[in-house]
């Protein structure tokens, strides 16, 4: 996710999240700077078994309800950056527990908060202060909706801005879609200085058939000092290994602690808005996370 200037105000019914005045984001496509093009080919540093085995953070989402202990919510009316379309709100109708899942649910409905409605309502969670790590195996098994201006993500920002504002203290997209491009997703990661000034860098996987929308997949970054591997359904598909952030020295910025992100946007600049066609209410669903290091 990229977002163009601060959108975050967190609520939960258990307390609310320190909320970070640097999360400017640019939906502006930039090259990685010279000497620091990132390692994608896949075969440039194969998969290899993760050094990380202890379970330390979960939800598998049981409950009745979310536990606000491990997450919050997200509630703005600024539609996420980006040019977005959707108001994110903490109803149910928006964010839940059901049937064993976490489920974001994108509506058509014109909802407001605060006295500003839109035509779109969404759900956006965080584990900001909640679950928050330097290093380790992030699993996330979630099943994608389709359809034309539909904005699934699973994404990790810096609990501290360290390095300064976004992208300087890092961004890692574990995966995003495009709605209309079902069977396609992109690994992501942004850093180098602040915007305007952000770099990122990262490829694609593809599904050799169907699409991310027909069953659950499991998606999957194994983090470790100076290295970041991307993987669906336990395969591999991209390492990267080098990176920049203005005035620091290597592995920063991915050498502090980030916190998860999950949400479904509407529309925006990277994918254009909805058409006739697409389906409302759409839903993500997502069965586990889990974290190990």
């Amino acid at each position: 996710m990229k977002i163009l200037f601060p959108t975050l105000v967190i609520a939960s019914l258990a307390a609310m999240s320190n909320i970070s005045s640097s999360q400017l984001y640019s939906q502006e496509t930039v090259v990685a700077p010279a000497g620091a093009a990132a390692s994608t080919d896949s075969q440039a540093t194969p998969g290899r078994t993760s050094p990380f085995t202890q379970l330390v953070w979960q939800d598998e989402f049981d409950g009745e309800m979310l536990d606000y202990s491990k997450w919050g919510v997200e509630v703005n009316a600024f539609g996420g950056g980006n040019s977005e379309l959707q108001i994110y709100t903490d109803r149910s109708e928006n964010v839940r527990v059901e049937d064993g899942c976490l489920v974001l649910e994108a509506r058509k409905d014109n909802a407001a908060v605060s006295g500003t409605a839109r035509e779109y309502s969404s759900g956006r969670v965080r584990t900001k202060n909640r679950g928050d790590w330097k290093y380790g195996r992030i699993e996330i098994r979630a099943q994608l909706p389709s359809g034309a201006g539909l904005w699934p993500a699973i994404w990790m920002l810096p609990t501290e801005d360290r390095y300064g504002g976004w992208a300087a203290s890092g961004e890692i997209d574990i995966m995003e879609m495009r709605g209309q491009e079902p069977n396609i997703v992109l690994g992501t990661l942004h850093y180098g200085a602040t915007w305007p000034n952000n770099k990122f860098s990262g490829d694609q996987f593809t599904l050799p058939e169907g699409s991310f929308a027909d069953d659950f997949h499991v998606f999957t970054v194994d983090w470790r000092e100076g290295e970041i591997q991307w993987l669906i359904d336990g395969q591999h598909y991209q390492t990267q290994t080098e990176w920049t952030t203005e005035g620091h020295e290597f592995p920063a910025p991915f050498d502090q602690k980030f916190h998860l992100l999950i949400n479904l946007a509407v529309g925006g600049h990277f994918l254009g808005p909805p058409n006739d066609s697409t389906p409302f209410p759409a839903k993500m669903l997502v069965d586990y996370v889990r974290v190990y290091q």
